[in-house]
């Protein structure tokens, strides 16, 4: 798989991505998610997590364990970089959590088995270059550990599209996992897969 990088930039005029100005009226925050409406099991099964306003965006996508902390995942240890149609296994031994190399899976599938003995929290995340950490982007929580007859709970599968929307919103803080719809429309959304490599939006408030 080819590795591109796509580097998105938004600001909200005339200060920073969070300002108070007589322009706006109070106090707002370019808020970004992944949220592909069309994915069966969205906020019930998996949960969006809220992005900064400015990121560098990539291809190579990961599984992570999560760390979560009131409502908030503040770090994804354990990773492995994973692509379309690729599985992978979670197991633990002596403390020490480990995700198996990727296999060929099902086609047009992201797929991690839990096989740590104990639920898990898992990430779907993008990996960049030269980042220590993976940005987590996706949540599943309590992915069941594998027990023979209920397979249906033990792994995470998920059709990832990386449909990106764009809110204007004071509701929420970086990092933070969506669990239901956000009460306000989104002002954008974008397949990011089709935007140009350097990709630079500019919200200003309306002129009429």
């Amino acid at each position: 798989m080819s590795v591109f990088a796509l580097s998105l930039c938004m600001t909200l005029s005339p200060n920073s991505p969070s300002s108070r100005s007589n322009d706006l009226g109070k106090e707002a925050m370019v808020m970004l998610a992944l949220i592909n409406g069309d994915l069966k099991g969205l906020y019930k099964d998996f949960f969006p997590i809220v992005w900064k306003a400015q990121a560098t965006f990539t291809n190579q996508l990961a599984f992570s364990k999560a760390q979560v902390v009131n409502g908030n995942v503040i770090s994804a240890g354990t990773c492995v970089k994973i692509n379309d149609s690729e599985k992978t296994t979670l197991t633990q031994a002596n403390d020490v959590y480990h995700f198996s190399p990727p296999q060929a899976g099902t086609s047009g599938i992201l797929q991690a088995l839990n096989k740590t003995g104990v639920v898990q929290d898992l990430v779907v995340s993008f990996l960049n270059k030269g980042d220590l950490m993976p940005m987590p982007v996706l949540y599943f929580n309590e992915v069941g550990s594998h027990i023979p007859k209920r397979r249906d709970e033990s792994s995470v599968k998920t059709q990832f599209t990386p449909i990106l929307r764009v809110y204007i919103t004071s509701d929420y803080q970086e990092t933070a996992i969506l669990q239901g719809a956000i009460d306000t429309p989104a002002i954008w959304m974008q397949d990011l897969t089709v935007l140009a490599k350097n990709t630079t939006w500019n919200l200003k408030p309306s002129e009429n």
